[in-house]
């Protein structure tokens, strides 16, 4: 190879895989990222006062005990109130609410450690000796999003 081909090939060659990248693409070719999404939650209260607090997961190891992707407020006015994630990636998620009832943001718990505040997982999972497992708290949020009503009790 001449000194001049491979000038030429170090000078031209980089710019293949850019000019290729400028080539406009298909939706028939190209795979395209999922719109956002959202998911809404309404929760069936006895009391209405205090407000809910809802605790969104996108993983087990964080819903079992890490950081949850998002949490939500929703002050109570009435017997029922809805907590909105929007901007969501569709996927497979987990939630976890109290009906704080004395507006302190906290749980309350007797002392041997039983929620003496009314609480619901996703999917009306049911907690036995301790919050409701992943398994049966997860729920798949589709391109179309996701809506659940919860008891809590």
């Amino acid at each position: 190879m001449t000194r001049t081909n491979t000038l030429k090939t170090l000078l031209f060659a980089p710019a293949l895989p850019l000019a290729l990248l400028l080539i406009p693409l298909t939706a028939a070719g190209v795979a395209r990222a999922a719109e956002p999404v959202a998911i809404d939650l309404t929760f069936q209260l006895g009391e209405p006062k205090g407000a809910v607090m809802v605790a969104l997961y996108d993983n087990e190891a964080a819903y079992t005990g890490g950081k949850p992707l998002r949490t939500a407020k929703a002050p109570v006015t009435s017997a029922s109130v809805t907590a909105r994630f929007a901007g969501l990636t569709p996927g497979r998620y987990a939630a976890k609410a109290f009906h704080d009832l004395d507006g302190d943001g906290e749980l309350d718990m007797n002392p041997i450690g039983m929620p003496t505040e009314p609480f619901a997982f996703s999917n009306n999972a049911p907690a036995r000796g301790g919050p409701a497992p992943w398994s049966a708290a997860a729920f798949e949020v589709g391109p179309q999003g996701a809506a659940q009503t919860l008891v809590i009790r």
